[in-house]
């Protein structure tokens, strides 16, 4: 029989532990913090923060969105996996803008919103 060894980086061995254990907490904390938000005219929800809102979670310091995001999607994040901002502002913590892809395809959005914006409309 064949056994397979599976990597977690340390990103992926945190967000295994929360889901596995501490998922009703995260969930609450996630949307505590949502809840703490200022909705935009554009539909995003902001802290009144000069930068990306940090949120401490059984030790550990994570960015808002991010935390946001793995929690309330129940979904691990490794650390090259990165949380886009679907309407390219990077203090919204707004879980339907938010959306885990690579480093290039958060690349390519930025590309596509210097050449084209953001229509807030389809977000």
């Amino acid at each position: 029989m064949t056994q397979h060894f599976l990597f977690l980086d340390e990103s992926e061995q945190r967000w295994l532990d929360i889901l596995t254990n501490h998922a009703d907490e995260a969930e609450t904390l996630a949307h505590r913090l949502v809840g703490d938000g200022r909705r935009t005219e554009e539909g995003c929800i902001v802290t009144d923060t000069a930068t990306p809102r940090k949120v401490r979670f059984r030790g550990q310091q994570y960015a808002a969105y991010r935390f946001i995001f793995c929690a309330l999607n129940k979904e691990m994040a490794s650390f090259d996996d990165v949380v886009r901002h679907r309407c390219h502002n990077r203090l919204c913590i707004n879980p339907e803008h938010l959306q885990k892809g690579t480093r290039a395809d958060n690349q390519r959005d930025d590309w596509d919103n210097w050449a084209n914006g953001v229509d807030h409309r389809f977000l």
